[in-house]
């Protein structure tokens, strides 16, 4: 099979989607592999490296979809790359359909074959390609919510945690899964006092068992978030339904409630947001502030550091791209649950039905 990398042009997505080693694997299986040229670089990864391990560099991103068979990709395609993408072509990468209508249907029109990182999963419900990116986006939330808590970037001028004789700040993080544990690792190990919320109970027994006592897990509720949003000083949104719009747990009317300062970082923006007044940002531009609270909201947070980023998808991603690449789609997904699972769209019909019930669409079963 031809396989492509491109270069991300999404706004500061300094990832790539495949590194060399992963280049190299393919390779070794007699798959060609197309690497535009600097695609690797702000991930740090040479072109020289991809060239060792095999790769066929090209200059221009038009010459890597029109050569492949399938594209892996790290984001969704942007409005420039929709024409460039062909019938029949696999595009294998993190779409997150149900936060765009206009992604969807340029893919429905493609139709290409769509491959969603996010809805692969395993069998106890685990989303094996979207775990290290929500652990890098959970520790990272902690990072900036710190760093945006400082006044001279408008936040409640308050350090994270505290000094001897002066009390830390307050963090409170909506969801326990992975972004939400990773949160709280974080925020703990920096001496936060954190209340963790969801309403799995069984994860925040995991909670309760695993972290330390400056980590309080609390059922979820809009009673309970309303409680604890009137002095908390950092929020953190990880909540995610699997390929559906994330459910509004801060509404606008909330915002009132809550101290001028209040940093608010939502990671589910990928899914629309777990915050009412979020919109997405960029590292460029990544705050703005309704009613005195700093909202961060940048869709591609792990691609502030891409090489840890990088590294970690490329782990989990290549054994599925060399599946798709030594079978063929359809029967590495018929071959795989998991992988199956991944399937958005198929040439033109939307199979993943909550894609479908958000934009009011036809679903086909698949």
């Amino acid at each position: 099979m031809k396989i492509g990398v491109p270069i991300e042009i999404k706004n500061n997505e300094n990832r790539v989607g495949m590194t060399p080693s992963g280049v190299f694997e393919l390779v070794k299986r007699r798959h060609a592999v197309f690497v535009q040229k600097n695609a690797g670089f702000n991930s740090g990864f040479l072109d020289e490296d991809y060239i060792k391990a095999g790769a066929t560099i090209l200059d221009a991103i038009e010459e890597v979809y029109a050569k492949a068979d399938m594209i892996v990709k790290v984001k969704e395609p942007i409005e420039k790359e929709y024409h460039l993408i062909k019938e029949d072509q696999v595009v294998f990468t993190y779409f997150h359909f149900a936060s765009s209508e206009q992604l969807t249907k340029a893919m429905l029109k493609s139709k290409a074959i769509c491959i969603a990182y996010e809805t692969v999963e395993d069998n106890d419900g685990a989303l094996p390609l979207l775990i290290p990116m929500s652990e890098v986006a959970g520790r990272m939330s902690i990072q900036q919510g710190a760093k945006y808590l400082e006044k001279p970037i408008k936040g409640r001028g308050i350090l994270l945690g505290g000094i001897p004789g002066v009390p830390p700040a307050k963090v409170l993080i909506l969801g326990a899964g992975i972004v939400g544990y990773q949160a709280a690792k974080m925020a703990a190990g920096l001496g936060a006092h954190v209340v963790i919320m969801d309403i799995n109970m069984k994860q925040l027994r995991y909670v309760s068992d695993s972290m330390p006592n400056n980590v309080i897990s609390e059922f979820s509720s809009e009673y309970n978030i309303r409680k604890h949003i009137v002095d908390a000083d950092l929020i953190i949104g990880g909540v995610l339904i699997k390929g559906a719009k994330a459910p509004k747990l801060i509404t606008k009317d909330m915002l009132k409630e809550m101290r001028n300062g209040t940093v608010i970082v939502d990671v589910a923006v990928d899914q629309g947001g777990c915050f009412e007044t979020t919109k997405p940002t960029t590292h460029e531009d990544p705050t703005y502030i309704i009613d005195g609270v700093v909202h961060y909201c940048v869709a591609n947070m792990p691609g502030a550091v891409p090489y840890t980023s990088t590294m970690g998808l490329t782990n989990v991603t290549l054994p599925y791209v060399i599946k798709l690449a030594n079978d063929g789609w359809e029967k590495a997904c018929g071959d795989n649950k998991a992988l199956a699972k991944g399937l958005n769209i198929i040439k033109g019909k939307i199979v993943y039905k909550e894609i479908a019930e958000a934009f009011s669409l036809p679903f086909t079963k698949n």
